[in-house]
């Protein structure tokens, strides 16, 4: 039936659409980032005089 072809296409466009928002979200919230204050609490920090001529 051609008359059901447009509700076909509109229907994989958002069932695609939905597969790849879950699957960015999936990534996204799954990659665990590197906190930058774990990194600076086993350092001591070292401060630099600067000597001017």
């Amino acid at each position: 039936m051609p008359q059901m072809a447009p509700l076909n296409w509109l229907s994989l466009m958002i069932y695609f659409i939905l597969v790849f928002l879950i699957l960015n979200s999936m990534n996204f919230y799954t990659f665990i980032y590197p906190s930058k204050t774990s990194k600076t609490s086993g350092k001591s920090l070292i401060k630099i005089n600067w000597k001017w001529l």
